[in-house]
């Protein structure tokens, strides 16, 4: 997948908005359960929010490294959530068009 724009982010950032978080990182921080827990999300949803209970001085780079080590995309970090976005491989499956 290609790098996000800023006016994707921005959509899918608005996308967001209504969604709960799906995933909490909690004490144990980041875990194979923890990438494993995000990725099967994102091939459910494609565009999830991660809410931080626990690192929430180290959200940007724990954020970058979950986006990395699941193949998506950081689209937003607002307060202690980040939104990730990982475009479905098959595009009749896709829940969501970006420009």
């Amino acid at each position: 997948m290609e790098k996000l724009k800023g006016s994707q982010k921005k959509h899918l950032r608005a996308q967001a908005h209504h969604l709960k978080p799906l995933v909490i990182i909690g004490a144990k921080g980041v875990t194979a359960q923890l990438i494993g827990s995000v990725d099967l999300a994102l091939k459910d949803h494609e565009l999830i929010k991660i809410k931080f209970g626990e690192f929430k001085e180290a959200k940007k780079e724990i954020s970058e490294e979950i986006a990395q080590k699941t193949k998506s995309e950081l689209a937003g970090l607002i307060g202690n959530i980040a939104i990730l976005y990982r475009q479905n491989p098959n595009p009749e499956k896709r829940k969501i068009k970006l420009a």
